[in-house]
């Protein structure tokens, strides 16, 4: 009976606190994007109407997406950024925030490209996200070669790994799936999973 009430508490519990949670970070979000505007239309409607702050700020975003999206309204951005990172403590905090925002950004440049799996000497198989593809001139020819970041703390801090691009795997893992892989310390990796690499061979990896 025991162990029967000692399984059933736990199942509970690990349904529960990811459900309770969530919701309270929802309603912590939704209360403090609303607090900023919501007093304004208050004071100006009479009384309290709760969601036009999100209404707000959801159109504040979009109008910036439109701006960011049209040539003189990016070279408007773009100044109005220069400006503000003159600032040396804005330029602390938004800078390395931004950078963080955009690698999560799949139509950005800069940001995370796909999912590789380079094989260390010493480390074994390290999972990472590819940053970059360059070449190396060295003895007058060009060798191609692919920047990996391999996070080490969850995804704020970690390592940039330099291979020769035939050294790298492309699992069939988008940059999404590889977030949530990184995020849940490796519990959300699938039983099995193809790995293209850069010679276009295709390996099977079971975990």
């Amino acid at each position: 009976m025991i162990q029967w009430l000692r399984r059933r508490f736990l199942a509970g519990f690990f349904v529960t606190v990811p459900l309770v949670i969530s919701v309270a970070a929802f309603v912590w979000i939704f209360r403090l994007i609303d607090g900023f505007v919501g007093p304004w239309y208050a004071q100006w409607i009479g009384r309290e109407v709760p969601g036009l702050g999100i209404v707000t700020t959801a159109l504040l975003v979009l109008l910036v997406g439109a701006l960011a999206t049209n040539v003189i309204g990016r070279r408007v951005l773009q100044r109005t950024e220069s400006a503000l990172l003159m600032v040396p403590v804005f330029r602390t905090i938004y800078a390395p925030v931004k950078q963080l925002v955009v690698a999560f950004s799949p139509d950005n440049e800069y940001g995370f490209k796909r999912v590789v799996l380079v094989e260390d000497a010493s480390r074994g198989f390290l999972l990472g996200f590819l940053t970059k593809e360059f070449t190396v001139e060295r003895g007058g020819a060009a060798e191609p070669m692919v920047a990996v970041y391999v996070p080490t703390n969850h995804l704020y801090l970690g390592d940039v790994i330099i291979c020769h691009r035939d050294k790298a795997s492309y699992p069939d893992i988008s940059v999404e799936q590889g977030i949530r892989i990184f995020l849940t310390g490796g519990m959300a990796l699938g039983g099995r999973m193809k790995a293209r690499q850069g010679t276009d061979r295709v390996g099977d990896f079971r975990v």
